[in-house]
């Protein structure tokens, strides 16, 4: 069996940085501080990214059954969004697509950053099965209809 201690929290100057100066070795922060409005409502201070190659984008592959897309959208966007994006892609209506992140679909209203998709995650994406079905049920009754002997079924 493994004894856990609960970790004691106490300020010796050992930790702080050696000398029991004036600064503690913490660092002070001058300038500005920015702030920005996430999409829940919360003002929080704007994050800084590590590198400059776009305010917010990400990078997120996106997995269907036998191919990939690399997707570059912004980290605020919504599922929906990015339904938008791959319809693009892969000539698949919004409303038959299903995207899994974290193996739970997610709603067309969520945001990405809000759910924790970060850059290079992937999501997957599935046809829905429902639509799927309407799909070959409306080429069969083409099928059917269009035939030689027109022999038209309903």
């Amino acid at each position: 069996m493994i004894k856990l201690r609960p970790k004691r929290f106490s300020r010796s100057s050992s930790k702080l940085g050696g000398g029991g100066g004036g600064s503690g070795g913490a660092a002070t922060v001058t300038g500005e501080i920015k702030w920005e409005l996430r999409p829940g409502g919360m003002l929080v201070q704007k994050r800084e990214c590590k590198d400059n190659s776009g305010e917010g984008v990400i990078t997120i592959r996106v997995s269907m059954v036998s191919q990939w897309h690399d997707i570059s959208i912004q980290a605020t966007s919504t599922f929906g969004e990015l339904k938008m994006v791959l319809s693009l892609l892969t000539n698949l209506e919004p409303e038959g697509q299903r995207l899994l992140f974290k193996g739970k679909e997610r709603e067309d209203e969520e945001h990405l950053h809000m759910v924790g998709v970060r850059d290079k995650d992937k999501v997957l994406m599935l046809e829905d099965p429902a639509i799927k079905e309407r799909k070959l049920l409306g080429l069969a009754r083409t099928q059917i209809i269009g035939s030689p002997y027109r022999t038209i079924r309903v």
